[in-house]
């Protein structure tokens, strides 16, 4: 890619794409988001509909920053929607044979010089170049939830990608977005995860064992150990089906038993209670 990223596909519009369509209708660039039915590209509208008027009630954005960015932004359900975009970012489910199949389509329809892009949290990078039929021009790109508010962005080359891919991501995550990148490895968990996930299944074995409540388990992070937020309620926040999802990759890679879901939460999926998305997990939640 010799030319900056002015065009920009998403596939998928659910809590962490829809960030991520924020983030880039705010940044100026061109959005076409690609969802699975006309429902979902509504809901994915609505989200970043609320997420920009929360944005201006709180003086953060103007209404007519705004109303710019809502009119560089269109919906649709057809995957070829996504031909002449410069990059295109695949933030579906945390479903390694989905994401299989979406880069094997995408890859089909983009311009030799377009970049294809995960937001994955754990899958391997270079099974999703191989599938795409461009690994060269394949890379990770994992954004943090919330994405408009979040700094970070991991950047993760595989043994396939391309130098000239991997200096056009860096380009577009600190210069286009204004956000900071660092570099990881294409292993499951990337840098971040790697740490992250195995405190949070730490704190769901604690809880399932019954050390302590819910409640008592995030106060104990939050005021002895000064984290934001504990880890039960960034485990909500995060859902719990991705939680597992991650932790399942990682512990399918390393075999470590730190990184195994443990029973709790395998049930707690299985019964629906995904956390904040869906209203309950650990904790209840009247605004889902």
């Amino acid at each position: 890619m010799a030319d900056p990223v002015t065009r920009v596909g998403l596939v998928g519009g659910g809590q962490m794409g829809a960030g991520i369509l924020e983030v880039n209708a705010r940044a100026g660039l061109e959005v076409v988001c690609v969802e699975v039915s006309a429902h979902a590209a509504r809901s994915a509208e609505q989200r970043l509909t609320a997420s920009l008027e929360r944005a201006v009630s709180r003086g953060k954005l103007d209404a007519e920053d705004r109303d710019d960015a809502l009119a560089r932004v269109r919906f649709e359900i057809d995957l070829h929607a996504l031909a002449g975009c410069d990059l295109v970012i695949e933030a579906a489910s945390e479903d390694e044979a989905l994401k299989l199949d979406l880069f094997g389509r995408i890859g089909r329809l983009l311009d030799e010089d377009a970049v294809l892009v995960s937001n994955t949290s754990s899958i391997p990078i270079v099974k999703l170049g191989a599938a795409s039929g461009r690994a060269d021009r394949v890379m990770g790109v994992h954004f943090f939830n919330p994405a408009p508010v979040m700094q970070l962005v991991e950047l993760i080359p595989s043994l396939t990608t391309s130098p000239q891919t991997l200096d056009a991501m860096r380009s577009y995550v600190s210069e286009r977005l204004g956000k900071q990148p660092i570099e990881a490895t294409d292993r499951a968990g990337f840098v971040v995860n790697s740490l992250l996930v195995p405190y949070l299944l730490s704190a769901i074995r604690m809880f399932e064992a019954g050390y302590a409540s819910a409640a008592d388990i995030d106060k104990g992070m939050v005021m002895g150990c000064g984290h934001p937020m504990g880890p039960l309620t960034l485990s909500d926040l995060i859902g719990l089906d991705t939680v597992r999802a991650i932790g399942a990759s990682m512990y399918g890679e390393f075999k470590e038993p730190l990184y195994s879901p443990p029973p709790l939460l395998d049930r707690m999926v299985e019964a629906g209670l995904l956390g904040k998305k869906a209203g309950h997990g650990f904790f209840r939640y009247a605004d889902a």
